[in-house]
């Protein structure tokens, strides 16, 4: 539908789920998405605002087109809701001006790029949407700086999302380092899901059970209607790590 807009050269907002794409002339100006911070919160709660409060306008830029970016990718996302584009609609603020026009197909190539990145890190992507709880590192396992501040904030209720809001960095990349510490056992990770196992509740990979009614993009999020699904770590450590034991299994085969 983004590609078909584009070609027609639509003006207007893509609505979906998890986010919305600003659309002039068919090109992209401006993305939101209640799992991704805005390029307000990438610049204050990340620490980029400088103190006497100017920013280059290269700098601002790049923080826009990374945002727009982050957004995008929670935007197009598969998801059980229908897609619809309302015309002539604009975005309120004077963010989409300070954002040189995308091309859609750039978005959609960088969208696959990312999804097939996160999957080539870690191919479960249960992790995504359950609060972060730190594991021990293994004697003399190396930690770097950005997942060390991701686990000194994870404290077992924040989710990556969440966590990508706390410290202000792009929720794309949040999610990257979750599953990077994951694949390298620093972080619990919910069991595989059986063949069997019915279809997860949440309309979306990202979701959260709880609204995100306390960040600025949360217009088009809608609660669980299952109501917040519990998460209690003492269950995964009742049960074997199936994570664990397949890095174990595939490191020896590798030594055989």
């Amino acid at each position: 539908m983004l590609l078909r807009l584009a070609q027609e050269r639509a003006t207007g907002a893509l609505v979906r789920d998890h986010g919305t794409l600003y659309l002039v002339d068919g090109r992209v100006v401006h993305a939101q998405s209640p799992v991704a911070p805005g390029p307000d919160v990438l610049l204050t709660a990340g620490g980029r605002q400088p103190r006497q409060g100017r920013i280059a306008a290269g700098e601002l830029e790049i923080c826009h087109l990374g945002a727009l970016f982050d957004a995008a990718f929670f935007a197009l996302a598969p998801g059980r809701g229908p897609a619809r584009f309302q015309y002539g609609a604009v975005h309120g603020t004077h963010a989409a001006r300070a954002v040189r026009p995308v091309p859609a197909t750039d978005i959609e190539r960088e969208t696959l790029r990312r999804r097939e990145l996160l999957d080539s890190v870690w191919p479960y992507p249960a992790v995504d949407a359950v609060p972060v709880v730190p594991r021990p590192a293994a004697p003399g396992q190396t930690v770097t700086a950005r997942q060390r501040a991701l686990l000194a904030h994870a404290d077992g209720l924040r989710t990556p999302a969440e966590l990508a809001w706390a410290l202000g960095r792009p929720a794309f990349h949040t999610l990257l380092e979750i599953r990077r510490l994951a694949a390298a056992g620093l972080v619990m990770t919910p069991p595989d899901p059986a063949p069997s196992d019915p279809a997860p509740r949440q309309s979306h990979p990202y979701a959260h059970p709880y609204p995100y009614a306390h960040h600025p993009y949360s217009y088009s999020y809608e609660p669980n209607p299952y109501g917040p699904v519990p998460y209690d770590p003492a269950g995964f450590a009742a049960e074997p790590d199936i994570a664990l034991l397949r890095r174990l299994r595939d490191a020896l085969e590798a030594h055989l």
